[in-house]
């Protein structure tokens, strides 16, 4: 081992004996990366014209109808344009809860962080429309019968079956959205937040039957009925599916159990859990799992961690032991400090393309802080990649939160990857995720990593930290796509 000095730290250079006997050391054949990421590029695009063609399918049928045909006044233009709002607004409501349903394909093409950032987005536009669609309706429909919008609001409510129904949607999906608006959302707890969004399930529910049982738009025997009947089936079925029924199966296939809880350091914990076919949780380093530990107060509570291990598997039925790490963040994660041996654990994921899934180059670089780092240790020890090829840095305010450090050296040792240990207090300026001894020495990621450009980027840590990391990673002429940060917001 030949060991570099920095003004900053000492620079572990680690060419001692590569290779792990259960770890891949040996990256696969020139350009599988790339071609990889090809092919997950297109599904994306794929995934995007699905999307749109939705919009206009829905539009489409209506049209095929003969829904034009009743622009012929100003009271049907603006019944017109509410019932194309309505269908687009339906349309992106539905798409909204398949990017929420943690489907694989979905997961493994875009991620779960850009899914539920996509899912965020349509949130508003949704409403906008839905909003649109009931006040065009009510003019529309007021204009015929020399009514107001207002007056002609309360008629249907009182007069016509099911519309009490679509008005009660309605306030639900305004209280889902201004709930979740980001300064509403740290006004409350996370536990008021989630069941109120929970709601949007009740809303989409609640929306259905007027849409099937006013009007002729959804007519028995036409087109726009069996379209909109297949697609509330197919995604009530996703919704159920992924994230009823398989996690379900993976709690009852794995049966893990707390088998113990080691302190690391002052409010971080290692949780060991053993458990039954946990072969098929191989690989899974940095990829986000959803754990509920079943203890009473706790049950309900899901836990978003990721690996800090790669599942040791011993028995000839996956049985071993897998590890997460925790810091002490909020009440929630401040419970599991105090679990106790055989605590039943539910499961789900893994989830998101923090993990080799999303390489594209055989270079890799990792950079973490804080309980951040503990990904980082699981995707080291299970990505592929040659001796020389990989560089870690790990990043905290002092040597002591640098979690799983001599962990992380050893696997270094052992697969021939360049470490750094930056501690010290951040620096305000540019390059402001590294201590201020590397900033006042001129030092920035190209300074530890000069061939970053030509490599991945993983990045894990908090959310104004990392930001600072993608900034200089950009500046280094890292290309977008090789730079890979989830923020696992739950």
């Amino acid at each position: 081992m030949t060991t570099q000095r920095l003004p900053v730290h000492p620079v572990y250079s680690n060419s001692g004996q590569p290779g792990l006997p259960t770890v891949p050391t040996e990256r696969p054949a020139g350009g599988w990366f790339t071609r990889r990421h090809r092919q997950r590029m297109v599904r994306a695009d794929l995934l995007t014209v699905i999307a749109w063609a939705s919009v206009a399918a829905a539009v489409a049928l209506w049209l095929a109808d003969g829904g034009a045909a009743s622009i012929s006044s100003p009271a049907g233009a603006f019944t017109a344009a509410g019932i194309v709002a309505g269908l687009a607004g339906m349309d992106l409501v539905l798409l909204m809860l398949l990017l929420a349903a943690r489907i694989p394909y979905i997961d493994r093409t875009i991620g779960h962080d850009r899914a539920l950032e996509f899912h965020r987005k349509l949130g508003k536009p949704s409403l906008y429309l839905l909003l649109a669609h009931g006040v065009l309706l009510a003019t529309g429909y007021g204009l015929s019968e020399g009514l107001d919008p207002l007056s002609e609001s309360v008629a249907l409510w009182v007069q016509v079956p099911d519309m009490w129904l679509a008005f009660v949607s309605m306030a639900l999906f305004i209280a889902v959205v201004a709930t979740s608006l980001v300064a509403v959302r740290r006004r409350f707890p996370y536990e008021f937040w989630y069941v109120v969004h929970l709601l949007t399930y009740v809303a989409v529910g609640t929306s259905l039957p007027h849409q099937f049982s006013v009007g002729g738009l959804f007519a028995e025997g036409t087109w726009q009925r069996w379209y909109w009947l297949a697609v509330c089936i197919a995604t009530g079925a996703a919704l159920a599916y992924f994230r009823v029924l398989q996690p379900l199966v993976a709690t009852s296939r794995h049966q893990l159990t707390v088998s113990r809880v080691e302190v690391v350091a002052p409010g971080v914990v290692n949780i060991s859990m053993t458990g039954h076919r946990l072969h098929r949780l191989a690989g899974s380093g940095g990829r986000l799992f959803i754990w509920r530990f079943l203890a009473p107060g706790m049950w309900w509570h899901p836990h978003p961690f990721s690996l800090s291990a790669e599942p040791a598997v011993s028995g000839p039925d996956g049985a071993g032991t897998l590890r997460i790490t925790v810091r002490n963040l909020g009440s929630g994660s401040a419970q599991l400090v105090r679990l106790r041996k055989g605590t039943r654990v539910a499961v789900e994921g893994p989830y998101g393309l923090f993990s080799t899934e999303a390489r594209v180059r055989n270079k890799v670089v990792m950079i973490g802080a804080g309980i951040g780092i503990t990904p980082l240790r699981a995707l080291l020890e299970t990505t592929p990649f040659a001796p020389g090829e990989a560089s870690v840095l790990l990043r905290g305010h002092t040597g002591q939160e640098l979690y799983l450090s001599n962990e992380i050296l050893e696997l270094c040792r052992a697969r021939g990857v360049r470490l750094f240990h930056l501690p010290g207090p951040r620096s305000r300026g540019r390059s402001g995720w590294l201590p201020q001894e590397a900033v006042s020495g001129g030092y920035d990621l190209r300074a530890f990593v000069p061939e970053v450009a030509d490599s991945d980027v993983y990045v894990c840590g908090p959310v104004g930290w990392a930001d600072s990391v993608i900034v200089d990673a950009r500046d280094a002429g890292v290309p977008e796509d090789q730079i890979h940060h989830e923020r696992f917001d739950w």
